[in-house]
């Protein structure tokens, strides 16, 4: 009764779950253009995924999988479906989602296990895998009720079925660590507990204890997958930056239900990946460019952004790439050595920077 008050008094006075206020790029987040000026490590049709054994650069693309190391690509397999997630194991397998409905392992002494429900429940978009020190995967399966493809549709229904999941490759146990999130798109072990991206409500969440605690809230962007850094703490991405016009519309139920009945998806005021420059997108003309200029207070359609979180939760800095810029859609950034891999999926490529220029030239 309680939470339902407060959930009204939100709604009526702006505030809480009800506010579209965005929080600025400020503090670690201050945006740069690390992102965009980083070298082009290579450009590939259907990018989803990157992973690394410390030793070799791991990707997935479309239906194949690539490995890289010693300066040479080699194609490692080809699936019936495409990959929507990918991670590395401590024995030396591969662990691939396939299409967001099934997880298999590659190679190791578990080759051919695989899943395709957990908890009675079908897997729908498994869209990040992660190892625990302990040999067992980790899942997120970010909806229950949209495909992985679909995620702009989950956001615009209010999604909340995304699930975290606990494999064990050995054996057929498995176990629903936490349900009802709002698009889980990513996991990391760390020491005992374990963080989870909760993209929809833009925040990293604990699960060492229930209900989940946050650890990292009120992100100015939609957190996606979470990766180890070699000195300790986490690599975050985030697949784009949040801002007051899709704050509003997605608390305006009734233009929702409109806009997604009678508009095509690449044309709704929603996050994106990319953008398309046309004429089409919602908020063209002197709204968003003069004379074909971009403004400096223009809101940004896609964005780029990587934040190194400390073992602490904390943020430490972040890598930009800025609404005029264009390696979008960060989905997935890998340290191996001392290079950092970023997977800009709005642009299809992968992107190679060196961790230690990154921390000369921001002093840190």
């Amino acid at each position: 009764m309680i939470a339902l008050i407060r959930e009204l008094a939100d709604r009526l006075l702006g505030r809480g779950e009800a506010s579209i206020t965005v929080p600025p790029f400020d503090g670690a987040l201050k945006p740069n253009r690390l992102l965009e000026e980083a070298d082009v490590f290579a450009e590939f049709a259907e990018p989803e995924d990157l992973a690394t054994d410390g030793k070799a650069l791991f990707i997935a693309d479309g239906n194949r999988l690539w490995r890289h190391a010693d300066n040479q690509l080699v194609q490692l397999a080809t699936f019936e479906q495409p990959l929507t997630a990918l991670c590395c194991l401590p024995d030396g397998a591969l662990a691939v989602a396939l299409n967001g409905k099934a997880i298999r392992i590659i190679g190791g002494p578990n080759d051919g296990q695989s899943w395709h429900e957990v908890g009675g429940k079908s897997l729908n978009a498994v869209n990040a895998l992660s190892a625990s020190p302990d040999g067992k995967l980790l899942a997120t399966d970010g909806s229950r009720a949209q495909p992985y493809e679909r995620w702009c549709h989950d956001l615009m229904e209010r999604g909340q079925s995304g699930r975290v999941l606990l494999l064990d490759p050995s054996g057929p146990q498995h176990q629903v660590l936490a349900e009802g999130l709002g698009y889980a798109f990513g996991v990391c072990a760390a020491g005992n507990d374990i963080l989870v991206s909760e993209s929809w409500r833009h925040r990293i969440v604990s699960l060492k204890s229930q209900p989940a605690k946050p650890v990292l809230a009120s992100l100015p962007a939609y957190p996606s997958r979470l990766a180890l850094a070699s000195a300790g703490g986490f690599w975050l991405t985030a697949f784009t930056a949040r801002t007051q016009l899709v704050e509003f519309v997605l608390r305006e139920a009734a233009y929702r239900r409109r806009m997604m009945k009678e508009i095509e998806p690449r044309y709704w005021v929603a996050p994106r990946l990319s953008s398309d420059n046309t004429f089409l997108e919602p908020l063209q003309g002197a709204h968003i460019k003069t004379m074909g200029i971009l403004k400096p207070w223009a809101p940004p359609k896609s964005y780029g952004l990587v934040i190194r979180i400390s073992s602490e939760g904390l943020p430490l800095y972040s890598l930009h790439s800025r609404a005029d810029g264009s390696n979008h859609g960060v989905v997935a950034a890998v340290q191996c050595g001392n290079d950092l891999f970023v997977l800009a999926k709005g642009r299809r490529r992968i992107l190679r920077l060196s961790v230690a220029a990154i921390e000369e030239g921001l002093r840190i």
